[in-house]
């Protein structure tokens, strides 16, 4: 299988050559990292097996977030301390996109313009919900980062989870939300608009954004997610820990070009595209977020300083505080990794054999951008 690390061994030295005193440390760091993840560079384990006397090298993680290879176990204790807060209601996905106007600005400003693009969407959402003709309440919203399409194309968006229902403002008393109703798309995308659009000048006077992307109807998609834990771990699993590529879509690689596969949203079939090799890490890079940016954040319900009123709801709801991590999504294939044999104690090779631990491997130098 073509990794990205394969791609990148091919074609980031030439665009580091070209672009690298220009990139941000976050572009360079990324490139280092998943050339070295699991890899003799970052250091191991050496095992032997009992029965064959194989032995298998187990090199450690960059633990990137860009990685495809990386954060298996992460997203399981994370899903794991999630079943802790959720609530047994239902729950609606809401999808906000960016008109292609601001697009550029939102990538030249990444930390400002994506954290205000968050806020915007989930203040929004929040603020209608309370609406008495809606919902009533106060209702909590996980809001999730995206800015890539299948083509890696930058197409910023926000999905949220929203509880379908709210709290009063005391916590006293749960509002359920209608059957397959939310709030209203239009009062919706324009309050976006408008919250974004005060947010950016009040944080950042010096953006100026072009006048058609304030008069152009944003998109807004709100649709039922479904009831209970299952809803919220498989929302959870598959837009939370997504990635601008997998391995797995990573088909063809030569000197000058890399082959992805990707799902064409009007029909739902897997077509092909060809890309010259700088121009798939150009598309790959601009995906990566600045050190310390936080592409999951809470609000409302969900927000840390309602901690109080969040229990409380679940007691309303009569949610039991513990639920076993039973129903966590299973690791995909791209999860898997040379670690995932190790984890299991048992030979790759003759499949019948234990792995016994001999040494720790040593890194082989420093990692670096």
């Amino acid at each position: 299988m073509i990794e990205l690390a394969d791609v990148f061994r091919r074609f980031a030295g030439d665009y580091l050559s070209v672009h690298g005193a220009t990139m941000p440390p976050s572009h360079r760091h990324a490139i280092a990292d998943i050339l070295a993840c699991r890899t003799d560079v970052l250091g191991g384990s050496l095992w032997h097996c009992e029965h064959c006397s194989h032995e298998v090298f187990s090199y450690h993680s960059c633990n990137n977030r860009s990685c495809p290879k990386c954060h298996t176990k992460d997203t399981q204790q994370w899903l794991a301390a999630r079943q802790a807060e959720l609530l047994p209601t239902t729950y609606f996905h809401v999808t906000v996109t960016v008109p292609e106007e601001l697009r550029e600005l939102l990538r030249s400003n990444q930390r400002d313009g994506y954290g205000l693009l968050m806020k915007a969407a989930a203040e929004s959402i929040i603020e209608l919900c309370r609406d008495r003709r809606f919902v009533g309440g106060t209702v909590g919203v996980l809001a999730v980062l995206h800015t890539w399409t299948q083509q890696l194309h930058l197409h910023p968006h926000v999905h949220c989870l929203v509880t379908g229902g709210g709290v009063s403002n005391q916590g006293r008393d749960w509002y359920p939300a209608r059957k397959d109703f939310l709030v209203p798309y239009g009062p919706l995308a324009k309050l976006v608009r408008g919250k974004f659009k005060a947010l950016l000048a009040d944080s950042r006077p010096d953006l100026i954004a072009p006048a058609a992307a304030w008069t152009k109807p944003w998109v807004v998609h709100i649709t039922p997610w479904g009831n209970g834990r299952q809803a919220i771990l498989e929302y959870l699993a598959r837009y939370v820990f997504r990635i601008a590529i997998s391995n797995t879509r990573i088909i063809g690689l030569d000197d000058q070009t890399v082959t992805i596969r990707y799902k064409h949203r009007k029909s739902s079939r897997w077509r092909t595209s060809r890309m010259d090799g700088h121009e798939f890490v150009r598309r790959f890079l601009q995906h990566v977020l600045p050190k310390g940016f936080h592409k999951v954040r809470y609000f409302g319900l969900w927000h840390p300083s309602k901690r109080q009123i969040a229990a409380r709801a679940r007691l309303l709801l009569e949610l039991e505080r513990t639920v076993p991590p039973t129903a966590l999504p299973a690791a995909t294939a791209d999860d898997q990794g040379p670690d995932s044999a190790v984890e299991q104690r048992i030979c790759p090779r003759c499949r019948q054999g234990r792995l016994t631990f001999v040494r720790w491997l040593t890194l082989k130098k420093a990692l670096g951008p």
